[in-house]
């Protein structure tokens, strides 16, 4: 009886470890996500709106995008989707900002992309330009909408949390990391060194250009000299078969 036991041990584990697998092995639904994840803090960047249809029964028809009203980016330029009609809304800013030197009073703070389709299985990517990214910041957070064509609306607002377990509906996050060295423009004295040396090296390939045209004509000159020739020889030799043909008939 003990040995029947043992042997169906492993026969229960199995079928539990299964059923386990089973349990956990549920359908793991995308979302809107932002791609690449990250860019430089105080830069500018171009990311994409990774758009995933998870329905069977029904196709993506609009995406609206939020942009973060606590940190307003003064330039937002989308890049145009073939099938899709794209609206950028501004707003005004509670305070101005100022970027290059100008004042800005007003910044991007919705984009909504319709018109187009993305069917079951399929998904969309919807870039846009954006910038100046804040460098007081380690994320931005995106909140979307992303609408079916059955009416049905996915709200994509929830904001993720250090340390906490992904909520049930993420908003599209964007961590700002800080600039690599020397891509904030601001060592002058070597981009001065690059400019020099990117002269010198125009300048010794316009006078390698210079020495091959030179070789070129050299070139040229020298063939038709040869040619020259041959065709002083060549003549010669025909004027010579003539007198000799000539004679040869004479005689």
């Amino acid at each position: 009886m003990n040995a029947m036991r043992l042997r169906r041990l492993p026969v229960i584990g199995a079928l539990t470890a299964g059923g386990l697998v089973l349990l956990t092995a549920g359908p793991a639904f995308a979302h809107v996500s932002v791609q690449p994840g990250q860019a430089e803090k105080g830069g500018y960047s171009t990311i994409n709106f990774k758009v995933p249809n998870e329905r069977d029964d029904a196709s993506t028809v609009k995406l609206e995008v939020t942009l973060p009203a606590d940190h307003p980016l003064a330039s937002v330029m989308p890049q145009p989707v073939p099938g899709w009609d794209v609206k950028v809304t501004k707003s005004k800013l509670p305070k101005p900002m100022e970027m290059h030197g100008e004042k800005i009073s007003e910044a991007v703070t919705k984009v909504t992309w319709s018109g187009g389709k993305i069917e079951p299985g399929m998904f969309q990517q919807f870039p846009l330009s954006v910038g100046q990214l804040p460098d007081d910041a380690d994320q931005l957070a995106f909140k979307a909408l992303q609408t079916y064509d059955n009416k049905d609306v996915v709200r994509w607002i929830e904001e993720p949390k250090e340390g906490a377990a992904e909520p049930e509906n993420p908003a599209p996050v964007l961590k700002l990391v800080a600039p690599a060295e020397g891509s904030d423009g601001h060592d002058a004295a070597a981009a001065s060194g690059q400019g020099k040396d990117s002269g010198s090296e125009k300048a010794g390939a316009e006078n390698s250009a210079s020495a091959d045209a030179s070789d070129d004509k050299d070139s040229s000159d020298t063939t038709a000299r040869v040619l020259g020739i041959v065709g002083i020889v060549i003549g010669a030799a025909g004027v010579a078969y003539g007198v000799v043909a000539s004679r040869r008939r004479s005689a």
